[in-house]
């Protein structure tokens, strides 16, 4: 019996070591790139590297930076309709009145495309380079109405 037990103990280690680390969700780790460019500021290129867990958003990957590199910091805001924003990245925040947000963008086969979901709902995917570009937006025309 108690060989058994060993031997199960065993076939279970061996079976971890050979997926990768498990997490309490046991789903392994999904590793990523993050850059951050300021266009706006000309700041240098900051680059990190971290992982969601499989299925995780954005966001998890965020704060794992965080508490990895302190000195990365992040605000968000949620809007009713569209849901959560990232609202400034190493306290650079955007703003209306200066037309500034911030992009995000991933890059796969060496293309950069914005990604079509905010950081709340993205979920990367493995080796994925994401960039976080603060930039100018060009402001809507805003139509005026004439009373007749």
């Amino acid at each position: 019996m108690a060989s058994t037990r060993m031997a199960i103990l065993s076939l279970v280690i061996l079976v971890f070591s050979i997926q990768g680390t498990p997490t309490i969700a046991g789903e392994a780790r999904v590793p990523l790139r993050l850059s951050v460019i300021d266009t706006v500021n000309g700041k240098p290129t900051q680059n990190y590297s971290t992982s969601v867990v499989g299925s995780g958003v954005l966001l998890g990957a965020l704060w794992r930076i965080n508490e990895a590199h302190p000195k990365f910091t992040f605000t968000t805001t949620v809007d009713k309709n569209f849901g959560l924003f990232l609202e400034s990245v190493n306290g650079v925040g955007g703003n209306s009145k200066d037309n500034t947000f911030w992009e995000i963008l991933s890059e796969k086969s060496g293309e950069l495309k914005p990604v079509d979901k905010g950081i709340g709902c993205y979920i990367p995917e493995e080796n994925e380079h994401i960039v976080l570009r603060f930039k100018h937006y060009n402001p809507p025309n805003q139509v005026v109405k004439k009373e007749l």
